[in-house]
């Protein structure tokens, strides 16, 4: 069959043994040393591979933690909505306006007298639902309050009744009664 190149030039007498065997010793260095750097590069290579794997693992872990925590904060949200829109208290034609804060802007709806009352003592509470905004029982409140404090704008509390001021009235004839009561009146006083 055909011969290598080296082989034909050997016959031919243009190239002698040793000449021959120098060559070949340095194509089998060459070869070893590429085979090493390739079996080095590999790892290398490896490695590389691994921690581009383990980045994108760590970034999609982290979307997919910002996508649970979006799909989380949507159920609340819809649970609140449907929580205020199954449970909201016709207000009627009420006669009374109530006002109350929502974002440091004073808000103002319309109530029953008795309503009024009720929300005031803590028993009924006010909710936002989008842009309006709706009466609910105190139960409800709570539980909307559990999932999202900043839907109920409005809960009294007992605690919270105690710590209001008083009637400005009331305050005079406490003051008035305490000063005069130091100054006894005589029983036998004719008037």
């Amino acid at each position: 069959m055909s011969k290598s190149l080296q082989d034909q030039l050997l016959g031919a007498g243009l190239v002698d043994k040793k000449k021959a065997k120098q060559i070949t010793k340095e194509k089998k260095k060459q070869k070893n040393v590429e085979r090493r750097s390739k079996e080095q590069s590999i790892p290398e290579a490896q490695q590389a591979a691994e921690a581009a794997r383990l980045a994108k693992q760590e970034k999609d872990r982290q979307l997919n933690q910002q996508k649970n925590a979006e799909a989380e904060r949507k159920a609340i949200a819809a649970q609140v909505i449907q929580l205020v829109q199954m449970n909201r208290i016709d207000k009627g034609n009420g006669d009374v306006e109530f006002n109350f804060t929502d974002d440091k802007t004073i808000k103002r709806i319309l109530l029953t007298a008795k309503m009024s009352d009720q929300v005031t003592r803590g028993v009924l509470c006010i909710a936002r639902l989008g842009e309006n905004y709706e009466v609910i029982p105190r139960p409800v409140a709570d539980k909307i309050r559990e999932r999202d404090e900043s839907t109920v704008l409005v809960y009294n509390t007992k605690q919270a009744l105690a710590d209001a001021p008083a009637d400005v009235d009331s305050v005079e004839e406490d003051s008035d009664e305490a000063y005069y009561a130091q100054f006894e009146i005589p029983d036998d006083l004719m008037w």
